[in-house]
């Protein structure tokens, strides 16, 4: 037979003894995860979604914290796995007060379902997130491989099918799960959620892959240095032969000058010797001419 608690009874054990002060508890007494498996379903998808609105200052996420949706009634809560808030600060919390929230609702929750959840327990918080204003409700059966989505209309959550996928209107994430499968989720840019460890292995791949790369780059740089240093020592060279062949080139017009000059004082002596021999012939010839006449007017030449 159950016994009816009044709100005053339930506020009762609320209240602190020494202030008189309404105490919001920071945990339920629940454990956040039954299984390592339960576990890495919550981190994953909280994790993710904190990365992925990293850059927005005006979106809080959070994993197993207790939301407090009504000023003065601390016995009505719940502890979504992750939720997401539109329009209020990043920054650590013990709980979620709405209240001191500027009266904000989490937009979107994820529940991952364990062992323990009985239909009442999933009846009665899909009632709690569609009467204090969720959004987009989801919730994932890691155990059977299912995954249900619920999306605002109004004043009521309707469900959506997801097979094989769905993508949520405010997150931007999209949801796919296949008969059998696991659920897997997407960022808008279409990578994929990925756990700790994974995205551990992944950074640590895409290191050693820049690690690679930039020694592929240094390789190629100092190749491309000795290259460049032979290039500079045959333009060198090349610059040398040309100053050789410059040097040549003026000796050899020198030699062609001087030659030049040589031939010109040859042709000089040539046109001064014929000079002379003509003068000579000339010579001669008076000295014939007078001797011709002399014998004709009865002088005798003999040397005698």
């Amino acid at each position: 037979m159950q016994t009816h608690v009044s709100e005053e009874e339930l506020l009762a054990q609320y209240i602190d003894e020494v202030t008189g002060e309404i105490i919001y508890p920071s945990s339920d007494g629940q454990p956040m995860a039954e299984t390592t498996e339960h576990f890495e379903h919550i981190t994953t998808i909280e994790g993710n979604l904190d990365s992925l609105f990293a850059d927005k200052t005006d979106v809080f996420v959070a994993g197993d914290l207790l939301w407090y949706p009504e000023k003065g009634k601390p016995y009505i809560c719940n502890a979504p796995d992750t939720m997401v808030v539109f329009g209020r600060p990043k920054g650590h919390r013990s709980s979620y007060e709405q209240w001191n929230e500027d009266d904000i609702a989490p937009a979107v929750v994820f529940e991952i379902l364990s062992k323990s959840n009985s239909a009442s327990d999933m009846i009665d918080k899909f009632l709690f997130y569609e009467k204090y204003g969720v959004q987009e409700y989801y919730v994932y059966d890691h155990l059977r491989d299912k995954f249900y989505a619920w999306v605002r209309e109004g004043n009521r959550l309707h469900s959506f099918l997801v097979m094989p996928t769905f993508k949520s209107p405010l997150l931007g994430v999209t949801f796919e799960i296949y008969q059998g499968s696991k659920l897997k989720m997407y960022n808008p840019d279409g990578s994929q959620f990925l756990t700790f460890v994974q995205n551990i292995k992944e950074k640590e791949a895409l290191k050693k892959a820049l690690k690679e790369q930039k020694e592929i780059l240094e390789e190629e740089k100092a190749r491309a240095e000795q290259e460049k240093a032979r290039a500079d020592e045959e333009k060198e060279k090349a610059e040398e032969e040309k100053a050789r062949a410059e040097q040549e080139k003026a000796r050899a017009d020198e030699q062609e000058e001087k030659a030049e000059e040589e031939k010109a004082r040859a042709d000089e002596q040539e046109e001064k010797a014929e000079e002379e021999k003509a003068r000579a012939e000339k010579a001669e010839a008076q000295i014939e001419l007078l001797k011709k006449f002399l014998i004709e007017k009865g002088f005798s030449l003999s040397n005698d």
